[in-house]
């Protein structure tokens, strides 16, 4: 006599595990250590306090403004200066805490933290600006890494945040841009310096000029911090110059 093997779906098998290892290894808050339920790394009272982006703030880059001003207007920064996207829009202003979770998913290889930080990315969404990504289907495209920086890190932290805004969102994740030059770090040059250090640096993919051929309404580039602009630049230029007609940013961050 055969015996009927109990079968069970894909998702089901995930979510037991998953609870397993909830019980064996507990997340905890990535702010202040509290031990969390489910697959969270964020508690709600470290959310509520972290410091989102408020009006009024720069139209192009997204630098808030301590004081009223009536109606929109561009920082010190940015006037004078043309950009490739139409602007950016980061969900958060710079804090220590937020930076932290940025630093550990990088540089620590903190993986799991790039859920939480897309879901603070994905606050950015609430800009009536990105309406049209939203109805539009606008696919997220992070900024790419080379490959070289790809073996030794084995994730980029841009397409981590990236799908976790896509969960938020809905929208899809593209793999748009390749890196074709290992740059130097950005970290310690000037603004001038960064845009050389970047030129021709991005290229599309091979996904990329598939859905360009479909002739998209645009795109939105994603990446973690938002600092001078020049990389986020760059890859707008090369997406604009391909016959991309709008682009923009979304960043967890401003720097």
């Amino acid at each position: 006599m055969s015996v009927m093997k109990p079968s069970f779906e894909p998702g089901v098998v995930r979510r037991i595990g998953g609870r397993v290892l909830d019980l064996l290894y507990p997340s905890v808050c990535a702010v202040c250590d509290e031990v969390l339920r489910g697959s969270r790394y964020l508690c709600d009272d470290c959310e509520r306090q972290l410091p989102k982006l408020r009006a009024p703030f720069c139209e192009s880059c997204g630098e808030m403004f301590d004081g009223k001003i009536g109606g929109s207007f561009s920082c010190p920064n940015c006037q004078g200066l043309t950009f490739a996207f139409e602007f950016a829009r980061p969900a958060m202003v710079r804090d220590e805490r937020t930076l932290e979770m940025v630093h550990r998913l990088k540089y620590g290889r903190n993986v799991y933290l790039g859920r939480e930080l897309g879901r603070l990315a994905a606050g950015a969404f609430e800009d009536e600006r990105l309406t049209a990504a939203l109805s539009g289907k606008w696919p997220l495209i992070p900024v790419p890494l080379h490959r070289s920086r790809l073996r030794w890190r084995h994730f980029n932290q841009s397409e981590e945040i990236a799908r976790g805004i896509a969960r938020e969102t809905g929208l899809e994740v593209l793999r748009g841009m390749k890196r074709v030059r290992n740059t130097e770090t950005q970290t310690r040059l000037s603004r001038r310096q960064r845009l050389e250090n970047l030129r021709g640096a991005f290229e599309l993919s091979w996904r990329g000029r598939r859905w360009l051929d479909r002739r998209p309404g645009g795109a939105v580039l994603v990446d973690d911090v938002f600092t001078t602009g020049s990389t986020a630049n760059e890859c707008a230029k090369t997406l604009r110059k391909a016959g991309l007609k709008r682009v923009v940013v979304v960043t967890v961050m401003r720097g």
